[in-house]
């Protein structure tokens, strides 16, 4: 089956460019006192996850559902305490991590506006 990933922004971004996300933003979170405590899984694995999730929500192939399954992405954080302040600290980690990648400005804001709705979504406490 053809995909089309025109004008996605995993299309605009490139993997390479999502790899690097990914890995900007677990640095950030793993210095972050709040945040820390939820992730003390294999960081390989963790990273996996967020880039074949990460690449399948921003329009590109279904990466994490090959592997993993459907994402239900509330569901599999049910385990871990995850509040306003998580969600804040998380939000701002990731802002971080979208400001060091070589893309434009208009480009970062629009790939950072795709994560509050999720992130709103996975409080859970």
């Amino acid at each position: 089956m053809q995909h089309n990933f025109e004008n996605t922004l995993y299309e605009k971004l490139g993997e390479s460019k999502i790899k690097a996300l990914v890995d900007a933003f677990y640095e950030r979170v793993y210095q972050d006192p709040v945040l820390i405590p939820l992730f003390n899984n294999d960081i390989t694995e963790i990273k996996d996850k967020q880039f074949r999730f990460l690449t399948q929500f921003l329009g590109g192939p279904q990466l994490y559902i090959e592997k993993y399954g459907p994402p239900r992405m509330r569901m599999r954080h049910m385990p871990h305490k995850i509040d306003q302040k998580a969600m804040v600290c998380w939000l701002a980690c990731m802002k971080e991590a979208i400001a060091t990648l070589d893309i434009s400005e208009d480009l970062g804001t629009e790939l950072y506006h795709k994560f509050p709705q999720l992130a709103h979504h996975m409080v859970n406490s």
